[in-house]
């Protein structure tokens, strides 16, 4: 490998994606590599990708072509769902060296290794039904929060998503495996673990275990002083698990429930496995047992079907959750997904339109719930970046505050005075409340 020395990376979409480029960060770090920045002229590039939707793809095109307009000899290799999903489109981008599938990333150095001297681009892309292993991962040294990859994959195929065409079936480790990840995350000096998966309700399925009992064990760890659970189908958040989530001193009272559509008929269109009636029910359960929770959603405007009737159910229903705030994704048609072969397409315009209004929504929803907890004391993770004379983190129910910069204060929790909100609607801490350092 003397050919090349330092290596960058980046990535696209969710906090799985992160975790999984932590882990084949320090699988370069053990091959000798330096891992640097992408403007410091890196040997190697590695971009993991996501594809959820088409923007995800154009945004891995033009990263590709923007690191190669400044470093024309750097070595570029595409991993995660975009790879899987279209090899020979990545492939055919000038200065693409290598593309891996979801059951070779985890192999890339060795790839690397084999590929230094070909002149064209190398693809080893499998069929996504022949992938089952599952590779764990923990991010590490770049955010003060851990993500934990506890689960991967998807069975439900919802007519939307090419998750499971990129990622293969649901699969996990075992709960005692996971637990010694999470040991792994803690002695590199984690405070906070987000566990992440695609369907993390789904974990230990195969094992004859269940996310409720992973939960309940990771608690038991002594120097974790925080978990979250990053994204959990409304129909595998047991109130089993709200009820222990509310009990517990580490995991934080924080729920993100992917809803996607507001409407019935538009949620068994996209063959989701709930309905609006459950929804919402676990939404009151959850405010019932913790009054002070953020309840975060995941939502799509335009899927094939939804007419102004529709949308008007997904606005009103949208209006009436006691939501923080909402992820809002326009529908974008994918390849060999059920929802190509539906009629009633939404015209794009109005897509993007629905969009807006929803995303507007979303931002007054933020501010109100904020807004609530000015003059009130709240515990803070903060967080290494500096803006300016100022330095931010987040509160056990997910409202980022802003405080004069402290450089001993990183990676450390202090009990706030909350004051004011700020312009983006951020909270303010006030800068003589008293910290609790731990």
């Amino acid at each position: 490998m003397q050919p090349f020395r330092k290596v960058a990376f980046h990535t696209l979409g969710c906090k799985l994606n992160f975790s999984e480029t932590s882990t084949l960060a320090r699988q370069f770090l053990d091959a000798g590599f330096a891992r640097v920045d992408e403007d410091e002229r890196p040997d190697v590039f590695v971009l993991n990708t996501c594809s959820v939707t088409e923007e995800a793809d154009k945004k891995c095109r033009n990263l590709i072509r923007r690191v190669k307009s400044r470093n024309p000899d750097t070595y570029v290799a595409v991993v995660g769902c975009y790879a899987q999903l279209k090899p020979d489109a990545i492939a055919s981008i000038p200065g693409v060296n290598l593309v891996l599938g979801a059951g070779e990333k985890f192999n890339l150095v060795s790839h690397i290794e084999q590929t230094i001297e070909e002149r064209t681009p190398r693809i080893a892309v499998g069929q996504i039904r022949d992938v089952k292993e599952f590779i764990p991962s923990f991010s590490r040294g770049d955010r003060t929060r851990t993500f934990l990859k506890v689960q991967d994959g998807c069975n439900y195929f919802c007519a939307f998503c090419t998750i499971p065409l990129a990622r293969g079936r649901s699969r996990s480790a075992t709960i005692a495996e996971t637990v010694q990840e999470a040991l792994k995350a803690e002695q590199a000096g984690a405070r906070e673990i987000v566990l992440t998966g695609v369907n993390i309700g789904d974990f230990g399925v195969a094992h004859g275990e269940s996310f409720l009992e992973l939960i309940r064990q990771l608690d038991q760890l002594s120097n974790i002083e925080r978990f979250r659970i990053s994204s959990i189908e409304p129909n595998l958040l047991s109130d089993e698990i709200i009820d222990f989530v509310a009990s517990s001193g580490k995991f934080m009272p924080h729920f993100h429930i992917p809803l996607q559509s507001g409407s019935d008929k538009i949620l068994a269109a996209m063959r989701r496995r709930y309905r609006t009636d459950l929804y919402r029910r676990k939404t009151e359960e959850i405010l019932k047992r913790m009054p002070d929770a953020c309840i975060g959603i995941d939502v799509i405007t335009g899927f094939p079907g939804e007419d102004e009737i529709a949308f008007s159910e997904t606005h009103e229903f949208l209006a009436e959750i006691p939501a923080a705030y909402f992820h809002v994704f326009t529908y974008s048609e994918r390849e060999n997904t059920t929802a190509l072969r539906l009629s009633d397409v939404v015209p794009m315009n109005v897509r993007h339109e629905r969009t807006k209004i929803l995303r507007l929504m979303s931002e007054k929803k933020r501010r109100a719930f904020n807004s609530r907890f000015t003059g009130s004391d709240r515990p803070v993770l903060w967080e290494a970046e500096r803006d300016g004379d100022m330095m931010s983190g987040y509160t056990d129910n997910y409202i980022r505050v802003h405080a004069p910069y402290d450089e001993t204060m990183v990676n450390r929790i202090s009990s706030v005075r909350l004051t004011s909100i700020n312009a983006d609607g951020d909270l303010v801490a006030s800068s003589d409340s008293a910290g609790i350092n731990r």
